[in-house]
This record gives C-alpha cells, structure tokens and sequence, in this order.
C-alpha cells in the first residue's frame, strides 16, 4: 500500500477532529498573564467550543504555551493552555485558541 493510499488518501488536517467544534457566542472571563508578564483578568466572547476546547476573541496579549484561566458564565474557572493566537482576515479580530487541561473538559467538577 502506498503513502497516499493510508487512510484513504486523506491527508491529516483534512481529518475531523476528536472532539467536534460547535459555533457559540457567549461571554467569558480569562485570566493569566501576558506575554510581558504583566496579569490580565478580562471578558471574552466564545465563539466555537468542543468537548476540550475553544476559540475566543479577545485583544490580551497571550503567547502560545500560556497558562490560563477560564469562566463561562454559569459555571466554575477552568485550567486551560493557549495553543494559537490569530487575526482573523473576515473580521480582523484575534482569535485566541484554548485547550481545556482536565480530561473532563467543560464538564470537569
């Protein structure tokens, strides 16, 4: 079997993602510190989510790698890691990409 018959022929990134990621808006609050050190508490909006994740917009200066905290509305501050900051070409509003750390995601007690 050759290299590009494996899978399909699909290549990685076409693959879906483990946990599929659903269209929000909602706000929510970060918290860590910036790429200069300096902490930040801040609201957000939430505009996609999965089970382990989400993309929020939001101006704080965060690197990738980031330690950070989380709030959704109603509920508890969750553990996350940034894992991609972008500008957006539609709207040109960054977008900070989030991994949750509990396995539990979201739904962590």
């Amino acid at each position: 079997m050759s290299d590009e018959t494996k899978g399909g022929g699909r290549t990685p990134h076409m693959q879906r993602p483990r946990n599929p990621r659903v269209p929000v808006s909602f706000a929510v609050e970060l918290e860590g510190k910036t790429t200069a050190g300096e902490s930040f508490r801040v609201r957000a909006e939430a505009v996609r989510i999965s089970r382990a994740g989400a993309t929020v917009i939001s101006d704080v200066n965060v690197a990738a790698g980031t330690s950070i905290r989380i709030t959704p509305p109603a509920g508890q501050s969750l553990v996350a890691e940034v894992n991609g900051v972008w500008v957006d070409d539609a709207d040109g509003l960054q977008r900070v990409g989030i991994k949750l750390l509990d396995p539990n995601g979201w739904f962590a007690e």
